[in-house]
């Protein structure tokens, strides 16, 4: 075959002839304005691997810091600016090409995230808990990551003064995949985003300063099982293009609903397959789950929990579970509403088992970290309640209960970290008891957060649970409030537990000492109590907020 043919056979096979010009290529629209909260974190993430390789060691810390709480503060203020612009109601609408939903629950969600992680952000940046070493001040994270726990290399690192600031380029990155999750508007990008949360998660809990091999033991865990549910989220993907043609929500909602005319020829066999549908749905609410942490995919979460370094904790325990029920509630109630006869069983059955199942088991921990793993995991029991709902006050009663939950769990974590003996923090339930009378400040503080999780009047909690559970009543869920009180009054016993154990016991003469932090770790509690209390004596500007907020684009 002549040279010339084939020039000929390739330039057609493009579906281009040389005598036209190529007109079918259009540039992609991206609303950069739109998008601005993402890009700005995710330019911040890249500069700071810049810092990383360009700036001094000694300056990296200040560098680092500065720039983190720049890029999360801006960020949420361009969210607010969306919000104010109308983008979260008159002009909702679907940006960059189809990928990423402007809405009203995208903007409250990344307010939610930003704001979250602006405050866990102090924690990490941390440095009086720990006594100096060989005169450097240090921080919850290790001196370097790379060398081997307990080796040579580890000790100069520790000698010299170094700090993994690493860390906060991570959180970006990790905190700019949150931002797409809860507002992807195809199955792609909802796994993109995914990955990109995930992993620097996983880094993130590996590097503790105290108990090493506990923490790399912790990511390793995490990141098998994280790993496992992505593969599970992407089979569910292609299953669901199989089954509609497309990874678009709305292509995919309608053809659900039968309302999709036109059939690609190459997919006649498999469209609206619903065996294709019904596993490749449940795939995916699958790999969601897993990320809620929802019983029975909650394996890794106390066990990540107890071995993360605990602002790594905070952060991970408080954003994740904002941006995972985003993209749930999104999948549900915008891919899946003519699914609801077939997903809303499943979901009971998920809800209770995950209520119960975390109640009961904290109660028998005895590690103050693991018990708040299952107590997270039992809040995600609650949130789902909301979830079921199916009703407009379904949502905005879920986004108000992440907004209450984010705070909490961040001044929980952070109080946790003030507590040390001679081996760092002291987690051991034993060690916090008679904390109320050496401490009593802390021990009222970590007592209101408790409260709070509890669901007692006058708190955070309580105007949470009252949303969701009503939002579940109104939307023919009564049952699962019945189950949720039952479990919320279990709950109430092992956090009452411990207040009891830090107020009504005699402190031993050899037990933990509370740190003085920096004003950093002051504003993460203080941060975390006032919300915990403005939101349980008013709650009402706050629930408002989230019904406005709370209605999808579709």
């Amino acid at each position: 075959m002549s040279a010339t043919a084939v020039h000929s056979l390739w330039t057609m096979a493009g579906g281009v002839t040389s005598a036209a010009p190529a007109e079918k290529f259009k540039a992609p629209v991206i609303e950069y304005a739109q998008l601005a909260p993402v890009l700005i974190v995710i330019g911040v993430a890249v500069v700071g691997v810049l810092v990383e390789a360009f700036v001094p060691r000694r300056a990296r810390y200040y560098t680092q810091v500065f720039l983190t709480v720049v890029a999360l503060a801006a960020a949420f203020a361009a969210v607010v600016g969306l919000a104010a612009g109308g983008y979260g109601t008159t002009k909702a609408h679907i940006a960059a090409m189809g990928a990423i939903a402007i809405d009203g629950p995208t903007l409250f969600l990344q307010g939610t995230i930003l704001l979250t992680s602006l405050v866990a952000v102090f924690t990490f940046a941390e440095r009086r808990l720990d006594p100096a070493a060989h005169g450097n001040h240090v921080d919850s994270f290790a001196a370097q990551a790379a060398s081997v726990p307990g080796s040579d290399s580890e000790k100069a690192a520790v000698r010299a003064g170094f700090t993994t600031t690493e860390v906060f380029p991570l959180v970006l990155f990790s905190v700019a995949g949150m931002l797409v999750f809860p507002a992807a508007n195809d199955l792609l990008t909802l796994f993109v985003a995914l990955e990109v949360f995930s992993l620097p998660l996983y880094l993130l809990c590996a590097v503790a300063r105290r108990k090493r091999l506990m923490s790399q033991e912790a990511a390793v865990k995490y990141f098998l099982l994280g790993a496992f549910s992505s593969a599970f989220l992407l089979f569910g993907i292609a299953l669901l293009y199989g089954y509609a043609g497309s990874v678009s929500y709305a292509t995919i909602a309608n053809v659900v609903d039968g309302s999709v005319t036109r059939i690609d020829p190459a997919l006649a066999d498999t469209m609206g397959n619903d065996a294709l549908l019904l596993i490749g749905g449940a795939m995916i609410l699958t790999g969601l789950l897993f990320k809620v942490g929802a019983v029975p995919f909650h394996m890794w979460t106390p066990d990540v929990y107890q071995g993360a370094p605990t602002p790594v904790t905070g952060f991970m325990a408080a954003a994740t579970k904002v941006a995972a029920f985003g993209a749930l509630l999104r999948l549900l109630y915008v891919v899946l509403p003519g699914l609801a006869w077939d997903w809303r069983p499943v979901m009971w059955a998920v809800a209770i088992v995950t209520m119960l199942g975390g109640a009961i088991v904290a109660i028998t921990q005895t590690d103050i970290k693991r018990l708040l793993a299952y107590s997270s995991i039992a809040h995600a029991g609650f949130i789902l309640a909301g979830v079921i709902a199916t009703t407009p006050d379904g949502i905005s009663s879920v986004l108000f209960y992440l907004g209450a939950y984010s705070f909490v769990t961040v001044g929980a974590f952070a109080v946790v970290t003030l507590v040390r003996d001679a081996g760092g923090e002291a987690t051991h339930l034993s060690k916090w008891a008679g904390l109320g009378r050496r401490s009593p400040l802390v021990a009222a503080v970590f007592a209101v957060f408790l409260l709070a999780f509890a669901g007692i009047p006058l708190t955070s909690g309580f105007s949470g649970k009252f949303a969701v559970f009503k939002a579940a009543a109104d939307g023919g869920a009564g049952g699962l409030v019945v189950v949720g009180v039952i479990s919320s009054a279990i709950a109430a016993f092992f956090y009452i537990r411990v207040i009891v154990l830090m107020f009504f016991s005699e402190p031993k003469a050899d037990g933990p000492t509370v740190a003085v932090p920096s004003p950093l770790t002051m504003t993460t509690i203080g941060v975390g109590v006032a919300v915990t209390l403005v939101l349980g004596l008013a709650p009402q500007y706050f629930l408002d907020l989230a019904s406005q907020a709370g209605v999808f684009v579709r």
